[in-house]
């Protein structure tokens, strides 16, 4: 290895000083040595006192001479040697930097990535062997020039936090097209500075986002192609709907027996069904886009959970199942919450209940959580029940319990899921408790504010006095009016058949006996004519068994009770005196009061032009409108819409609201309410409210709508409430908001 340039100087160094001082000091002492000598032969040679003395002297001076010279000699080699030492001390140093060097070198060499370092002239000083190997030159050919890789597509410039400026470069290199990212930093070069460029090959990087920016962009597409799928869905099922459902509560409106309301009340209790189905299939929509919204409100709890389990009952009669609920009375009636999607999650969690229990009962309990500061909301049955292995699953999208192609239930599989979602949007948690065969239950607590303190027992009078027999096949609405009754104060005894019920009769005074006709007709009518001497004797009934209400004043029955029984209606037939007992027969014949004579005024008669291609609703808001005292005009597209409304304003006599269909041959609705907003503007028409009757159910129709000019939107099938809100208001002449 060579050496350095210190050590170099340092040997030159001892070299020198060795070189001047020791001829010197050789001359020096050869002649104190020669004086020395000639002073003692002649101190030897002669007599004379004065010639010894300075012999003498002579002698002694040379002495000293030679003493001092001998200590200069040592001082010399100390001197000498330390110079030595710091040589080689220099020369190790060297070496380490040597070393250093060649392994930054080697380091720098050996990374992949490419490293480049440029003058303030642009011209390579440095390139290592990636950057060569990129540009396919070698580096002397490089070095001193300056070459850039050619620039195909140069991306922005960014400066880092650290002070590096960073930017990727698309290049053409001679291993072919490549991305680069560039990170330059400067850096010192002796008096001057350079420009270090380090880059890294991104092209695999650069290559995965575009594929994944593809992807999104198809996912994007597909979830575009869905939400048209599903308006479309949405509308094309909520057309004939609409129909349905209200052709249904126009039947409703009249005088009907009550067997032909319950079967009225069927049809339109089957198309809420299909309303909930195509509502179920939106919301799973919105929960996976994120969309599902919450509203809190104040609502009555007990109501709710009655009237869910009222709505879907049916469907357990029609498989024989016995269904029922409970509300502890410690509860509060009013509370805040999102009382349409705690709706949702009951319907969804029950009707899944009476779908896998081929036999049984299903039975829904509300009560408070163990610490008291939520309402713990459970989900029985006696069905099929679901295997631990299956109990995670059936929480996911598309899954059920049981799978495969030959799944004997059917379903979308989407209800546990998206209740799930609900519930946890609510801040609560869904879970199941299961043992196959013996049925499942679904818990879920919710923190629901009450509005007041409890109020569900106020003002209820004590049954502390009375004694039930309650005689019924299944325990579980049965169980549900004991636990009732008992809330009250009253001692019950619950019994299953015929046989245990007469030997009961016996035994105490009873002050009422309930009895489920699902024992059977006979012995219903046995075990009541046993008890002739009971003040209250009540049966059982489910809908389907309201022929058999006109045969059961001569049965021997007092009343009868509608399962899954209501706790009001329990209590109000408890507490009956003998003139209600003598009521009920006349009233279960005579015809349901129509519900059109229970609705309100209109303040004034509005002429109502309904733009609505569909025949049948049409006639349905031809019908409704009439029946509310207005004078509706029915157009079939957005064309004659427009023609009209000029038509009647030539005449004197403009419409006082315009019911608009979005999607119509011959102009669509947002077309034609724009021009009828143009030529509001042009002062050649008087504002036109105008509302959407639509079965578009998305966010964004509603936006379209009002975006056009529209004052509101109402969504197919069309409640009273919303439309007769509407009227009244144009009718009062109340502003409208959009």
């Amino acid at each position: 290895m060579r050496e350095g340039f210190g050590v170099k100087e340092s040997k030159r160094m001892v070299f020198d000083h060795g070189r001047r001082l020791l001829p010197g000091a050789t001359a020096l002492l050869v002649g104190a040595l020669a004086a020395g000598v000639a002073a003692l032969a002649l101190l030897m040679m002669v007599d004379n006192p004065l010639a010894a003395i300075i012999a003498g002297a002579v002698c002694a001076t040379a002495s000293g001479a030679i003493a001092w010279l001998a200590v200069a000699l040592r001082r010399a080699r100390k001197s000498l040697s330390a110079l030595h030492r710091r040589a080689e001390d220099l020369a190790d140093r060297n070496w380490e930097l040597k070393e250093a060097e060649e392994r930054a070198r080697s380091l720098l060499e050996a990374q992949g990535d490419v490293i480049v370092r440029r003058d303030a002239s642009g011209l390579v000083t440095y390139a290592n062997d990636a950057f060569c190997k990129l540009c396919g030159r070698d580096r002397d050919a490089l070095v001193g020039s300056g070459f850039h890789p050619p620039l195909i597509e140069q991306g922005q410039g960014i400066l880092l936090p650290d002070g590096t400026r960073g930017y990727d470069q698309k290049i053409e290199t001679a291993e072919g097209v490549r991305w680069i990212a560039w990170r330059e930093v400067i850096v010192r070069a002796g008096e001057q500075t350079q420009v270090q460029s380090v880059g890294r090959d991104v092209t695999d990087r650069v290559e995965a986002q575009r594929q994944l920016s593809a992807a999104r962009d198809q996912a994007e597409a597909a979830s575009r192609a869905k939400s048209r799928f599903l308006a479309m869905i949405s509308h094309e099922i909520r057309t004939p709907l609409s129909g349905m459902l209200g052709m249904s509560d126009l039947l409703l409106d009249t005088a009907l027996t009550a067997e032909q309301a319950t079967y009225a009340r069927a049809v339109k209790t089957s198309g809420d069904l299909l309303l909930s189905l195509i509502d179920e299939i939106l919301d799973f929509s919105k929960v996976e886009a994120g969309r599902l919204d919450i509203v809190s409100v104040p609502f009555d709890l007990p109501a709710l959970v009655e009237e869910t389990v009222e709505l879907i009952a049916p469907r357990a009669h029609q498989k024989n199942l016995d269904i029922g609920s409970y509300m502890d009375r410690r509860l509060p009636r009013q509370v805040v919450g999102d009382a349409a999607r705690l709706r949702q999650v009951l319907l969804n969690l029950v009707g899944n209940a009476i779908k896998f229990t081929p036999a049984g009962a299903v039975a829904v309990m509300v009560e408070p959580s163990v610490d008291g500061a939520a309402l713990r909301f459970s989900v029985s049955d006696t069905g099929i029940g679901i295997a631990a292995s299956e109990q995670g699953r059936i929480f996911l999208e598309f899954e059920q319990a049981e799978g495969g192609a030959s799944r004997k239930f059917g379903g979308t599989g989407l209800g546990l899921a998206i209740s799930k979602r609900i519930i946890e949007r609510l801040g609560g948690t869904l879970a199941v408790e299961s043992v196959p065969g013996a049925g499942s239950t679904f818990r879920f607590s919710l923190a629901l504010a009450p509005v007041a303190a409890p109020d569900i027992v106020a003002d209820q009078p004590s049954l502390r006095v009375m004694d039930v027999l309650i005689v019924a096949p299944m325990a579980s609405s049965a169980s549900v009016v004991a636990r009732y009754l008992a809330d009250w104060g009253a001692r019950t005894c619950l019994v299953a058949n015929e046989p245990t019920a007469r030997s009961l009769l016996a035994e105490r005074a009873w002050s009422a006996i309930l009895l489920d006709r699902a024992i059977g007709a006979e012995a219903c009518e046995r075990l009541a004519q046993a008890a002739s001497t009971i003040n209250r004797r009540i049966a059982l009934l489910t809908p389907s068994d309201r022929h058999a209400i006109a045969e059961l004043d001569g049965a021997g029955f007092t009343g009868y009770l509608v399962k899954p029984v209501r706790a009001q209606s329990l209590l109000a037939r408890m507490t009956a005196n003998d003139a209600d007992f003598e009521r009920f027969e006349r009233e279960a014949h005579q015809p349901t009061r129509p519900i059109a004579a229970g609705l309100p005024e209109a303040a004034r008669a509005l002429t109502v032009l309904v733009a609505e291609d569909n025949e049948i609703n049409a006639l349905l808001a031809q019908a409704q409108l009439t029946r509310l005292g207005h004078r509706p005009r029915v157009v079939a597209s957005g064309d004659a819409a427009v023609d009209a409304c000029l038509a009647a304003v030539e005449q004197g006599e403009p419409y006082d609201l315009l019911l608009m269909d979005l999607q119509m041959p011959g102009g669509d609705g947002l077309e034609a309410v724009r021009r009828i907003r143009e030529l509001e503007a042009q002062g050649r028409a008087p504002r036109l409210p105008i509302f959407a009757l639509t079965a578009n159910a998305f966010e964004e129709d509603r936006a379209a709508c009002l975006a056009a000019g529209m004052d509101g939107f109402l969504v197919k099938p069309l409640e009273r409430a919303q439309l007769l809100d509407v009227l009244a208001k144009i009718s009062s002449a109340t502003p409208l908001a959009a």
